[in-house]
């Protein structure tokens, strides 16, 4: 094999990196010794460096390149600093003649070291290290191999630079993430990640005998500290109760600080209710104690009210509420005791059975239907979409919060059908109501949810619907979350290369807030990524928010991705957005979801604007 030949395959090994998880550490590991592989050298090794600062990375291709790559440092005096500091390659074909670096010399050349080939890793705005090339014998290195070591250097530079890049992004995202589901006060869960829990441990539970705990501790008296000590006292307060109760509880076991004084307990995988019913008692008694705090002691005593989940069709947001209102009935009893979900709480838990029922028949009733949000190009303000939204109106109760639809179709097993009449649904009103003529070009966003994706010749369903709806399925946008590809990636990853061969569009919905790596987008065939709302609604105030947004966009337009953010209520949100390089955006500041005819009557008489106007 020729050494032009070895140069591009050492080079496409580097650019694999580019769509893999690969640490730092691994990618210099692997480039020193491919190096060391084809050029006309004993070893290579490479050092990556800050100012002010110890080395950050080592790499050597073998021992005797880590003893002079160590050295250098240890010396602070080598080719390696030198070609770190001016930018420039430097060559030392025999050390025992050259006099520059006299203290590394000595003690290299009782190492056996004869001559040395630094190049630096330059990047666009600095130099981040070099990368040394060791021969035991005197003499220069040809114009090729010096040609080719300085490529070589150059695209690792550009490689690392990606990897530390995207090391940054994941762990701003990790931070972020955890801020979003964390107290700032208490580091508790908040309320976001105790639901996501209890919603997980109700699914569990129904395929288990088990039962689920819920406790909300409410302590009494509370605004009494905060008016007689302050509001400082108030939240060192806080944070002792927190400590404490933190000591009750069992492994597995969730504790969140929602709002103020109010603590919540969730106990998953419980065998009996008494065993809930003894903690509440142990909390009452941890918190009866006294408190010592910097500047005084507090007497405390608290209110604790309890719910239960079981196989039932319980939902994560009304399990809290019983054990809410659970604690009131407590409270109104003269606090210092714990309740539990009294009867007419237990009516509703049946209220809530009874929607489960419900739903099953509302498709064929004709009680469900979609409303349309647009997507509006920052750009220009044109609209270029709009994302279909699954609305219940019961006959008696009114319309159905969304969330708890949703929630209630996929633990009902109607998932399926209701996604099909909603994708059915859509390509309809934009063919006959939303955009007749097809002179908008206007696209059109339906949510899959995982149930969908994955049910058998799901991309042929779609098929034949867009076929027999006339629609082009370059209108069509197929929305996943992040979530649906937790625990069945496989097939989630032959249905979205199924859905791309029709050739309908992929977007990623909520980005940010589940669980994928950024694997994810390099993985998947994407063409979307929505940014969650949590992050939009910092835009302007959260650095961190700003800073993720633009990680972001960067990332997704790099691998050719659209941007669309979700939740944008008003104007500086969306100039933020633009100067972000953001593509859509859709929200409250442009329009909310409303039935076909409207949003078609609206955009019949709205101009586009861009965000200027």
């Amino acid at each position: 094999m020729g050494d032009e030949q070895l140069l591009s395959d050492v080079l496409r090994e580097l650019a694999h990196t580019l769509v893999t998880d690969f640490p730092t550490q691994a990618i210099l590991d692997h480039l020193v010794v491919r190096i060391a592989d084809i050029l006309p050298v004993d070893a290579a090794g490479v050092t990556l460096i800050s100012p002010g600062k110890a080395p950050r990375y080592v790499a050597a291709s073998d021992e005797s390149a880590l003893r002079f790559e160590r050295l250098q440092t240890e010396l602070d005096e080598g080719p390696c600093l030198a070609a770190f500091t001016t930018g420039e390659m430097v060559a030392v074909a025999d050390l025992s003649t050259d006099e520059r670096f006299p203290a590394f010399a000595s003690r290299a050349l009782a190492d056996g070291l004869a001559a040395v080939f630094t190049f630096p890793l330059r990047q666009p705005d600095r130099c981040i290290g070099a990368l040394d090339l060791y021969r035991m014998t005197t003499g220069p290195m040809d114009d090729e191999a010096l040609a080719a070591a300085e490529t070589l250097a150059d695209v690792a530079a550009a490689y690392l630079h990606n990897a530390e890049t995207r090391a940054a992004l994941e762990e701003s995202s990790a931070r972020a993430r955890h801020s979003s589901l964390h107290d700032g006060l208490t580091g508790l869960a908040n309320r976001t990640l105790l639901i996501e829990r209890l919603d997980e441990a109700i699914t569990r539970c129904r395929r288990s005998e088990r039962i689920v705990g819920v406790l909300f501790a409410d302590l009494d008296q509370f605004k009494l500290v905060n008016d007689t000590y302050g509001h400082h006292v108030g939240d060192e307060l806080l944070v002792a109760v927190g400590e404490r109760l933190s000591q009750l509880l069992r492994p597995g076991d969730t504790l969140a600080r929602l709002a103020g004084d109010e603590f919540v307990v969730l106990c998953e995988d419980v065998e009996d209710a008494s065993h809930v019913e003894l903690l509440a008692a142990d909390i009452g008694a941890a918190l009866a104690g006294v408190f010592v705090l910097a500047s005084t002691d507090v007497e405390l005593s608290a209110s604790v009210g309890i719910a239960f989940a079981g196989r039932g069709a319980d939902v994560a947001e009304q399990v809290l509420a019983d054990a809410d209102a659970a604690m009131y009935q407590a409270k109104r009893e003269g606090g210092a005791r714990y309740g539990v979900v009294d009867g007419r709480k237990q009516r509703e838990a049946r209220h809530r059975a009874t929607l489960y029922r419900d739903l099953r028949g509302a498709l064929g009733r004709g009680e469900l239907h979609a409303e349309y949000q647009p997507i509006v190009a920052i750009a220009d303000g044109r609209v270029t979409g709009v994302e279909a939204l699954l609305r219940w109106r019961h006959p008696s109760e009114g319309v159905i919060a969304p969330e708890l639809v949703v929630s209630l179709a996929e633990q009902s097993g109607i998932g399926v059908e209701i996604g099909h009449f909603m994708l059915a649904q859509s390509c309809n009103d934009l063919r006959h109501t939303l955009d007749p003529d097809g002179g908008r070009g206007l696209g059109i966003s339906v949510n899959v949810a995982q149930s969908q994706l994955v049910s058998e010749g799901f991309a042929e369903t779609v098929a034949a619907l867009l076929a027999a709806t006339g629609t082009d399925p370059g209108l069509v946008t197929l929305e996943v979350t992040e979530g649906t590809f937790i625990g069945d990636d496989e097939r989630c990853d032959t249905a979205l290369a199924d859905l791309k061969r029709l050739g309908v569009q992929i977007a990623l919905d909520d980005f940010g807030t589940g669980y994928c790596g950024l694997g994810y987008l390099m993985r998947l065939p994407i063409d979307v990524v929505k940014i969650d709302q949590v992050f939009v609604a910092d835009l302007g105030h959260e650095l961190a928010s700003r800073l993720i947004t633009s990680a972001v966009v960067g990332l997704a337009h790099g691998l050719e991705m659209a941007v669309v953010a979700e939740g944008v209520e008003h104007m500086d949100q969306l100039k933020e957005l633009a100067a972000l390089g953001c593509d859509s955006y859709q929200g409250f500041h442009f329009a909310r979801p409303a039935p076909a005819e409207e949003i078609a009557a609206m955009l019949g008489d709205r101009p586009a604007l861009p965000v200027s106007a």
